[in-house]
């Protein structure tokens, strides 16, 4: 738990440190103001897909011991974190050629397809932990123990 909390907060982290980046980048580079660039999506992401959505898995992690499944779990933390974290990288990559009035290449958007397909895949492997854990049979407590031998 203190895994998905510690992850949440540097997602916050970074995703306000992206917004500022975002901001000041592109005045230093006299960007036009309402000119579309990537780089505040890079921002959006990072505060939703990694704080929030975290947050969220806390909160159901607390609720039902998804990590319980730990095998499903790790995987999920793995793959989830790796796809937002390589989508953002590229979002500001192709954000920052923007600003600065370059051209993006195939490779860019090809890594960002791969980030998209590794949080693809985290979420397919989290609904499986959260599948499990909420069909886990609830454990037995010492009225329900008592009541059935009574």
């Amino acid at each position: 738990m203190k895994k998905l909390f510690y992850a949440s907060f540097a997602y916050m982290l970074v995703g306000v440190g992206s917004g500022l980046f975002y901001r000041e980048f592109t005045k230093l580079n006299d960007f036009p103001e309402g000119q579309f660039t990537q780089l505040g999506l890079a921002h959006t992401h990072l505060l939703t897909l990694g704080f929030i959505v975290l947050l969220i898995v806390l909160a159901l992690e607390k609720a039902f011991t998804i990590s319980s499944s730990k095998k499903l779990f790790d995987w999920f933390f793995g793959l989830y974190n790796a796809g937002v974290i390589l989508t953002s990288a590229m979002l500001i990559a192709h954000g920052s050629l923007t600003v600065l009035g370059q051209e993006s290449n195939k490779m860019i958007a090809g890594i960002a397809g791969l980030g998209h397909m590794l949080i693809t895949a985290g979420m397919i492997v989290f609904f499986l932990a959260l599948r499990r854990a909420v069909l886990r049979p609830a454990p037995a407590t010492n009225t329900t123990v008592q009541a059935a031998s009574a």
